[in-house]
């Protein structure tokens, strides 16, 4: 059931969907490939191999949007590192959500997208009208920073995007020919909330806006330098420094000793922190 979700995501963001033929023409000229790919990790935040798939035990027999599930200390699963995985929480989700997820700026140890167990992914218990996928499809635009496309508002409200028409409110089913705004809507986005069989475009000017994550400063630029699947998605690399060893251990500091790199510009030191710890380099 994960993978095929994995396989969704990666249809849906690079436009090889099945049904991406069924764009109604009045929006074909705007859909668009976002070129984003998604992968299991390989590699675990210890550097240890991964399936990139974990599973949690848990005595709670539902979760809300509180996010709960975030934390092992709430019964639910911690975050990974959010600047090298996108984390997904699959859970019995109550109070008849789909899903949810955290846009781009908010605390590092709740990032990600939470999706009911129901609707996810396109086999075992995936249920219709939501068996498709498009729950993570939706969820992980918002977490890539898109707005549901009528603004969450009526038409004065925006969704920050040039080429998604107005709307007064969401969709449900898939209402083909539903006008509002003065305008045909876009009922088949992944961010309206008709059915999952409905759904199959994002446009250019939401890829734009995805994009933007991942330009110089962007809020997850650091994701295409992640070693999580395995190669680090093109971005530099360098040799692990030799010699490393930790001395004068206590409660708020610690020496770090490697042997230097040749050709090395500068070395990443990540800690599990507890605290606020301060690194100094010399």
């Amino acid at each position: 059931q994960a993978l095929s979700q994995i396989d969704v995501l990666n249809e849906d963001f690079r436009r090889t969907n099945s049904d991406a033929g069924s764009t109604l023409s009045d929006f074909v000229g705007v859909a668009a490939d976002t070129e984003i790919e998604f992968c299991l990790a390989s590699v675990d935040p210890d550097g240890n191999p991964t399936t990139g798939i974990t599973r949690t035990s848990t005595s709670r027999s539902s979760f809300s949007a509180d996010d709960k599930v975030k934390f092992d200390s709430q019964d639910g699963k911690d975050a990974w590192p959010r600047d090298e995985y996108l984390n997904i929480w699959v859970c019995d989700l109550g109070g008849g959500l789909l899903g949810y997820a955290q846009f781009p700026g908010g605390p590092a140890n709740t990032d990600g997208v939470v999706c009911d167990y129901l609707y996810f992914g396109t086999t075992g218990v995936a249920t219709p009208p939501f068996d498709l996928g498009r729950t993570a499809t939706h969820e992980v635009g918002h977490w890539l920073n898109l707005r549901h496309i009528w603004g969450d508002g009526p038409c004065g409200f925006d969704d920050f995007v040039g080429d998604t028409p107005a709307s007064d409110n969401p969709n449900y089913s898939c209402p083909l020919s539903h006008v509002s705004c003065s305008s045909l809507d876009m009922v088949q986005n992944y961010m309206d909330y008709t059915n999952d069989a409905c759904m199959n475009l994002f446009t250019m000017g939401q890829k734009d806006r995805m994009q933007a994550l991942f330009a110089p400063g962007g809020a997850r630029v650091e994701l295409l330098s992640s070693p999580a699947c395995g190669g680090g998605g093109g971005g530099p690399t360098c040799d692990v420094p030799g010699g490393r060893t930790t001395t004068a251990i206590t409660d708020v500091s610690a020496s770090l000793n490697w042997s230097a790199v040749t050709g090395a510009v500068s070395y990443n030191v990540r800690d599990r922190e507890v605290g606020t710890p301060t690194w100094t380099t010399g």
